[in-house]
């Protein structure tokens, strides 16, 4: 067992790593630790498994036998609990150059259990401008034994002087074969659903696990490849939209709420409420302000929420027209929507590879627009109109 065991599809990734962390070991022993650096890049397409790369590569550094998978260590980075180990995941659309300060700040600070500070960093590409500049700061000028974990799609995604200053780690899109795997050896899946749930989600391991596992989630996938073959109107695309906007909200509504209520209640019970004795009263109007800021906190992270689950439903909808694409190309290629034959046979004989091409581009132009803050539904309605039309 080791901490590594669940990069699927990663084993170029996975060989660096184990390279990189007894070099660390040999750092902390007194040698000169070549091939070990202070800070890290981890890109790689969505559903590649950046976070868990970083995550697996925290434990490593952490455990004094290469991230062994059954050490206290080891479970205590797993959990998200070890006290060295500092996590980020911008809970909004983007980062502030204020909590930037304050994680420089808290990383600065030497290690008190373990062998290393650590930071991991997710989605380190939501930094703003002023927040980029005060990391790269800290990326210049680490503190001993601190190591910053970075995060992003890309490398582009981040400020070339920040980039220039990482060790690059690169993942890849899981093959077909590696996810179906994965999901019949960790989830107990039947492999055929596996199979039919890993064509879908082309390469993203988590979508793939959702499809494979969640009854609704692979309703709200059929409903939504469903429609391109409904345009037949103008009255039919603004039905489209309206419905795919309502699908998206239905999903992130679902993803947050529970947790919004389980955090207000665990705030609350923090500062008291419910219980009694001298000082309570005062420490329960005391939970008012940090009720606010969670519940601030929790509204931006609804956005965001909603931002991926618009996304996820207009990637599948490349899918869709990359598959119609094939079939008009006459293409030998994996079909990723293949359980809608019919539909994407009868979209392919009645339109032409051109106007295809266009329809992939107004799905990417809507993403475009829903990030430059158009509100979804009306980004949606130019989508399905230019869908219709061709």
């Amino acid at each position: 067992m080791s901490v590594f065991d669940d990069l699927v599809g990663q084993d170029t990734v996975i060989g660096q790593l184990r390279s990189a962390a007894r070099a660390a070991d040999d750092l902390l022993s007194g040698g000169d630790g070549a091939g070990m650096t202070h800070a890290w890049l981890f890109t790689g397409p969505p559903g590649s498994g950046r976070s868990q790369a970083a995550r697996a590569f925290a434990a490593a550094l952490q455990c004094g036998d290469g991230g062994c998978g059954h050490c206290p260590s080891c479970h205590q980075v797993a959990a998200g609990t070890h006290p060295d180990v500092l996590y980020v995941r911008p809970s909004g659309l983007s980062f502030g150059v204020e909590q930037t300060r304050e994680l420089v700040m808290r990383a600065a600070s030497s290690p008190t259990a373990g062998r290393f500070r650590v930071v991991l960093f997710e989605d380190a590409d939501r930094a703003t401008e002023a927040a980029s500049n005060a990391l790269l700061k800290a990326v210049e000028e680490p503190a001993p034994r601190t190591v910053w974990l970075l995060c992003t799609p890309t490398a582009e995604d981040l400020l070339v002087t920040i980039r220039s200053r990482c060790r690059l780690v690169t993942l890849r899109t899981p093959s077909t074969r590696a996810i179906v795997d994965a999901l019949v050896r960790r989830d107990g899946v039947d492999e055929a659903r596996a199979a039919e749930a890993a064509r879908a989600a082309a390469g993203h391991l988590e979508r793939a696990r959702a499809l494979a596992t969640d009854p609704a989630a692979r309703r709200r996938r059929e409903e939504v490849l469903s429609l391109p073959a409904r345009l037949d109107s103008l009255g039919a695309c603004v039905q489209a939209a309206a419905r795919l906007y309502e699908i998206a909200e239905t999903e992130a509504k679902e993803t947050t709420e529970a947790l919004d209520e389980q955090e207000k209640a665990d705030l609350k019970a923090a500062f008291g409420e419910g219980a009694t004795g001298r000082g309570v009263a005062k420490a329960v109007r005391g939970a008012a302000g940090a009720l606010k800021e969670l519940e601030e906190r929790q509204k931006r992270r609804a956005t965001r929420v909603k931002r991926d689950a618009y996304d996820t439903f207009l990637m599948d909808l490349v899918a869709f027209y990359r598959d119609v694409l094939a079939l008009q190309l006459g293409a030998s290629v994996e079909l990723s929507t293949g359980d809608h034959d019919a539909d994407l046979r009868r979209v392919a004989r009645s339109s032409t590879p051109e106007a295809t091409l266009r329809r992939i581009d107004a799905v990417m132009e809507c993403r475009r627009r829903i990030a430059a803050n158009v509100h979804p539904q009306i980004a949606m309605e130019a989508m399905t109109t230019a869908l219709y039309l061709g």
